[in-house]
């Protein structure tokens, strides 16, 4: 089987609730991480379970965006405001020379509910935009037509049934061309500690803070700003970064 050059890996931040809509964070955000699989097993990976090594170690410890911001444990470990921010610039240094593309929704859940009457699911339209882009990517690689995986994180048996039938609905057909996407959904738990999930889920809320508050300084998203997938001026607004409505 002639499988894609290339892997993709999901994750989000914020929640699709429509009914409930947090006021400090309005937004859901879906991230897709767009690795070469070349460069993703023989740099991204090592580095980043070098880095777990060199603070933790060991390489069981997952990171993830909340636990860190929040300094929860295994990440309550630094002595002093300078030591954590020296773990903050190395793993961002680390982001920085990864050699990877995003493509990022961001639905705006108060300007969805007031704009339409049956607005659709938050998760669904970015999954719909953020696959009609990546199918775009790899038509531009020569990559279209090859089987391609696209890594989520399970969440629970309802939800990951519910998001596998929307999935194959949109690769079936119900995209904005019409056409097929050769397009597989892998489920992956969180105990199988990806590099590549744990990179979409600290990407995720800073693409999210961009839009939402695009005065506040913002390291993370100055580094992520060269990552997008982008047209031949270097524009990358409405490509690989979709913001809706």
């Amino acid at each position: 089987m002639p499988y894609s050059d290339y892997i993709v890996y999901v994750d989000e931040s914020g929640d699709h609730s429509l009914v409930k809509i947090n006021p400090d964070y309005p937004i859901f955000v879906l991230v897709f991480c767009v690795f070469k699989k070349a460069a993703y097993i023989e740099t991204t990976v090592p580095q980043l379970q070098q880095f777990k090594f060199n603070h933790f170690g060991h390489d069981i410890v997952v990171l993830h965006e909340h636990e860190i911001r929040k300094e929860k444990a295994p990440f309550n470990i630094f002595k002093s405001k300078a030591e954590r921010l020296a773990f903050l610039t190395e793993l961002t240094g680390i982001i920085e020379a990864s050699n990877f593309e995003i493509i990022a929704c961001v639905i705006d859940k108060k300007k969805l509910a007031q704009k339409y009457t049956e607005p659709d699911n938050p998760y669904n339209l970015a999954l719909t935009y953020g696959l009609e882009r990546l199918h775009a990517y790899l038509i531009e690689k020569g990559e279209g037509t090859k089987p391609l995986h696209v890594v989520v994180e399970r969440r629970g048996k309802k939800e990951d049934e519910a998001l596998e039938l929307v999935f194959r609905r949109i690769c079936a057909g119900a995209n904005f061309k019409g056409v097929d996407y050769p397009f597989t959904l892998q489920f992956a738990h969180k105990q199988v500690n990806s590099v590549g999930l744990q990179l979409a889920d600290l990407v995720a809320r800073p693409i999210g803070l961009s839009v939402l508050k695009p005065e506040q300084a913002n390291r993370a998203f100055e580094v992520l700003e060269k990552k997008f997938y982008c047209n031949k001026s270097g524009n990358y607004k409405g490509l690989g970064l979709k913001h809706f409505p």
